[in-house]
């Protein structure tokens, strides 16, 4: 029998397990600053959740930049632009595409102040505002599978042999919840053996100490010259990629997708976590089935988003602007230190 909820979705998981590595990751070993999303990855891969690793003072002049994420466009101008004053043609390396793109986001760079520019006759030249920091150690990518039964560890041993191979994460691992079984089954299903294990307590929600160690994974390493997988430059671009979505977005991103406009959306705590939850369906809703066309779904009544002045908005307007002020007090506080 799995210690959680008997409403809780995978998504309800996810979350969880999400803000017990926000405040406890790593499982063993020394705290440092890290910063926690979820639904990440590439193209062929997204992973449920996604831990960065920095460093704290790196982490703290990523800052400069500015609270959003720095889309593959805009890094390109930012990592590259020169300490004085230059053409941006001179300045930055050709990127593969036409320069029309570049100039564009040269334009999108100064107007979000991460780069100064000026106009020098009919050219455009820009400088940095400051070196952009090397503020990412590692990755940690890790799928959540409450039930871990045969056919689910079937499915996502294929996934788990890619990330192995590819290696863009330094370390994969699986959450599953944890059973009354004297040996957990997630040790007895056929998972690459670079995969670590952890069993997840969340009858009590999303505490410190919900979180044990089964399996600890290797440490994964990128394909060597001649081997498949991503050659190094891609794999650095990507991995920084991956690493400012989580910077800008985020775990609580999930109610961007969601309905919090609904009159029966509400916030409830367990543990240290803040869970959405449907008062018309009595439980927690997956982020799926919370949509407009759920058969459930009423707007909120106008006269809920018309209080206060200048107005605001109703509740769901409330609900975001709690999870985004959450979000950067966390990264306050991992900036200055536990």
């Amino acid at each position: 029998m799995s210690a959680r909820c008997p409403d809780d979705s995978e998504f309800v998981f996810e979350l969880q397990t999400c803000r017990w590595a926000e405040r406890a990751w790593p499982p063993d070993g020394e705290r440092d600053a890290v910063l926690v999303a979820r639904q990440l990855g590439t193209r062929r891969r997204r992973w449920d959740t996604v831990i960065v690793e920095t460093n704290p003072e790196a982490l703290a002049a990523r800052v400069r930049f500015g609270p959003r994420e720095l889309d593959s466009d805009l890094l390109h101008v930012v990592r590259h632009a020169p300490e004085g004053w230059a053409w941006y043609r001179d300045a930055l390396p050709h990127p593969g595409y036409p320069w029309r793109y570049v100039r564009a986001a040269v334009h999108r760079a100064a107007g979000r102040g991460v780069v100064e520019k000026r106009r020098r006759g009919n050219r455009i030249e820009i400088r940095r505002i400051a070196p952009y920091p090397d503020w990412v150690r590692r990755i940690v990518a890790v799928e959540n599978k409450p039930d871990l039964d045969a056919s689910a560890a079937r499915a996502l041993a294929s996934q788990l042999e890619h990330d192995v191979s590819r290696a863009l994460a330094d370390e994969v691992w699986v959450a599953t919840a944890t059973t009354d079984a004297s040996v957990e089954p997630a040790l007895l299903e056929d998972m690459p053996v670079e995969v670590g294990i952890l069993t997840m307590d969340f009858a009590a929600g999303a505490r410190s100490d919900a979180g044990e160690v089964l399996w600890y994974p290797s440490g994964l390493e990128p394909p060597g010259e001649g081997e498949s997988g991503a050659g190094t430059d891609d794999r650095t671009g990507t991995r920084l990629r991956i690493a400012e979505r989580a910077y800008g977005r985020g775990w609580r991103s999930h109610v961007e997708t969601m309905r919090p406009d609904c009159r029966h959306f509400e916030l409830r705590r367990r543990g240290d976590a803040l869970l959405p939850r449907c008062a018309a369906k009595g439980r927690h809703q997956t982020a799926a089935e919370c949509a407009g066309s759920c058969p459930r779904f009423e707007p909120e009544p106008p006269g809920w988003r018309t209080k206060g002045w200048p107005i605001e908005g109703g509740p769901g307007k409330g609900i975001q602007r709690l999870l985004a002020a959450r979000r950067e007090w966390v990264r306050e506080r991992e900036l200055g230190g536990r």
